[in-house]
């Protein structure tokens, strides 16, 4: 009798791994994992900052530093316009109350009219200087005097220091004088040109001084003046007696001199 065989109730399986042992089932694919037209990922450098060139922080300097000028001319502007109306400053005025030649001898180094010469001569004059303000004293330092005629130096002379409080008026009476001083020839002729006219000799006079002022407790700095006195008529004294000088037209005006550096304005 033969004996039947009968099919096994297993499923049989593909492949065998070696060993005899059953492979696993490879997974199935994710379709969503990989998407095949999406653009591959590339990591980007790291940029850096630029820096600033040397153009660029010149001109930011240079925008701080206009600022603040403007910012520093804002403030004196309006400090000035508050001290204008609290305390409405004014210059102080000067005036030629007298005017005296007591000497005036003027001598040729040859008898050619053309040629150059000596002069002494001395003045006496009486100024008038005035504060016009009520809050406000000037303090001047000394002061350096000269008298000429058609810019031809006649005389030097100094006065001293003082200060004029507030509606103050001061009488001063520099002297001023030349002994033998050396004149060119143009100067010499100029002088005896003018002697001989009966008007008599211009005369301008000038006083030059540094001046500051106090207001309350404050006090500024020092600021070069120019005191300049024109419209002067003189004529040589006879003898011994001195010669009065017309100063009826005489102006005197004050400048302000600034001095930057080597310049003087």
């Amino acid at each position: 009798m033969t004996d039947r065989v009968y099919p096994s109730s297993k499923p049989t399986t593909t492949g065998a791994a070696p060993g005899g042992t059953t492979a696993p089932a490879a997974a199935p694919a994710k379709s969503h994992l990989y998407n095949p037209t999406r653009p591959t990922y590339r990591p980007q450098a790291h940029r850096r900052r630029p820096r600033r060139s040397c153009r660029s922080i010149c001109c930011c300097c240079f925008f701080w530093f206009l600022l603040v000028l403007l910012l520093l001319i804002l403030l004196a502007a309006t400090a000035g316009a508050a001290l204008w109306v609290f305390y409405r400053p004014h210059s102080p005025t000067f005036s030629v109350s007298t005017f005296k030649t007591t000497q005036f001898n003027l001598s040729a180094s040859s008898a050619d009219a053309s040629s150059s010469g000596h002069l002494s001569a001395a003045f006496n004059l009486t100024i008038a200087a005035r504060n016009p303000n009520k809050k406000i004293t000037i303090f001047y330092d000394p002061f350096t005097v000269s008298i000429s005629s058609n810019d031809v130096i006649l005389a030097n002379g100094s006065y001293p220091a003082f200060s004029s409080s507030p509606k103050d008026f001061t009488v001063l009476k520099p002297t001023l004088s030349s002994h033998s001083r050396d004149l060119d020839a143009d100067s010499v002729t100029s002088l005896r040109s003018d002697l001989k006219k009966k008007s008599g000799l211009p005369l301008e006079f000038q006083m030059d001084t540094k001046v500051k002022i106090k207001i309350g407790g404050f006090k500024s700095s020092k600021v070069g003046i120019r005191v300049t006195c024109d419209g002067i008529q003189a004529a040589v004294p006879k003898g011994k007696s001195p010669s009065v000088a017309s100063t009826s037209d005489s102006k005197c005006e004050v400048d302000l001199r600034i001095k930057i550096w080597k310049w003087t304005f």
